[in-house]
């Protein structure tokens, strides 16, 4: 075996900086719903995400195996400086998502990075496409909407088995529940997403000769890459902690719990398969779901369709930057060289642009501006409608009494009912 070169140690590195990048990306997964039902303060919340991710990290190997053994033939001619180009896009990409505040895959802007930087350097003979299908695609697809529907099905289980119990009564129940379920996501979060890193090392080890091929990743691989994602999940991504939990839908503590238990089932279950998931779809997904079980809930379409949007374009975007880098890392020392300073270059400008507004705990729950109820939400309305003793339509408010001349307001008569609202009250 070989010793660790420079190039080798560059890629370490880069690997962990990307994991670390994971980690505040991801953060919003666990820990969203939490925070924007009161349920933890944030930094309470960011610190008990951080230890979890931290311990979920050593209880598997899998889906390390899957990044290291699956998705790329590490015997076709990968170099190092290839898993350093694809880094590099992974890390680009994360980032402007982060900016953003669009709850992206990390997994995917790093299985895209990866692919794109294979394909340029050795060809399609260097990714294994059935892999790709089978544990990357149709887990991307099915996963969200699996967990979607399985929160929308337990948020109105839920409301139906309170439906005759007062709301405070099970406000603090629910409360100590999604504490419980968010500890539950953050372990999962680090069985899964952790690995990806260590699976990304572990690849660069077997391609500069340092361990033997199809080997488990070292343990002080697996450690370091607990430590970064614990270290970035601590430092908390609030933009997307915003969005997860203000952004999409408003979250009441009944949901939050729903959305979070369907959650880490999904990811823990994916985890023992070796599936590579997408936490934060799988996360986004069960939150979407969340708002359709409540009745009278609205989920705030223009927000998920940009976060589909997003979705989409990570694979071919985090290639595509990934392509470039390979481009040139391939070139030689100049090449990587070259490539590492344009990777800093553009960081760099990205912290500068979120500097300009900065979101962070003492912001994070001043939720966006409500969103116009439109034919998608108006449909959902019509076949869920508000809960009983709600109000069917807004009452028309009276005009404010104009004042007498002494002062004292003038009496008024109020303002007529429309027939919709006076039908509702009786």
């Amino acid at each position: 075996m070989e010793h660790i070169t420079l190039l080798i140690g560059i890629v370490i590195v880069t690997a962990l900086v990307f994991d670390f990048t994971n980690g505040f990306h991801d953060t919003a997964n666990a820990m969203a719903t939490t925070i924007s039902t009161g349920a933890l303060r944030p930094k309470t919340a960011v610190a008990m995400s951080a230890v979890l991710n931290l311990v979920g990290a050593f209880l598997s190997v899998e889906v390390a195996k899957t990044i290291s053994g699956g998705i790329i033939d590490e015997s076709a001619g990968i170099r190092p400086e290839v898993i350093f180009a694809g880094l590099v896009g992974a890390i680009v990409w994360n980032l402007l998502t982060w900016l953003a505040g669009l709850p992206s895959s990390s997994s995917h802007a790093l299985f895209g990075g990866l692919i794109g930087a294979t394909l340029v350097s050795v060809g399609t003979g260097g990714v294994h496409g059935s892999a790709v299908v089978m544990k990357v695609l149709i887990p991307a697809v099915a996963a969200p909407v699996v967990a979607g529907l399985a929160a929308m099905a337990a948020t109105r289980l839920t409301y139906r088995l309170t439906r005759h119990r007062d709301e405070a009564d099970t406000a603090k129940g629910y409360r100590a529940g999604q504490i419980a379920s968010a500890a539950l996501v953050s372990l999962a979060h680090g069985t899964n997403d952790a690995q990806k890193t260590m699976g990304v090392i572990t690849l660069a080890l077997i391609t500069g000769g340092v361990v033997a091929p199809h080997a488990d990743p070292p343990l002080w691989v697996i450690a370091s890459a607990g430590m970064a994602i614990a270290l970035g999940t601590y430092l908390g991504g609030w933009r997307i902690i915003r969005t997860m939990g203000k952004g999409i839908t408003d979250i009441q503590p009944p949901q939050g719990f729903a959305a979070q238990t369907g959650a880490a089932a999904t990811i823990l279950a994916s985890s023992h398969l070796g599936f590579a998931l997408s936490t934060t779809q799988v996360c986004s997904g069960s939150v979407m779901g969340s708002g359709l079980g409540r009745k009278g809930g609205v989920v705030r379409w223009s927000t998920a369709g940009r976060m589909v949007l997003a979705w989409g374009l990570t694979l071919p975007a985090a290639g595509a930057v990934a392509a470039g880098a390979a481009l040139l890392a391939t070139q030689g020392t100049w090449g990587v060289t070259a490539v590492a300073v344009l990777g800093l270059g553009v960081c760099g400008a990205i912290w500068a642009a979120s500097r300009r507004k900065p979101i962070d705990h003492t912001n994070v729950n001043e939720g966006p501006a409500e969103e116009p109820v439109g034919v998608v939400t108006a449909a959902l309305q019509t076949v869920s409608p508000p809960p009983a003793g709600t109000l069917a339509a807004p009452v028309t408010e009276p005009a404010e009494p104009a004042a007498g001349p002494d002062g004292a307001a003038a009496p008024s008569t109020p303002a007529p009912r429309n027939k919709a609202a006076t039908a509702a009250t009786r």
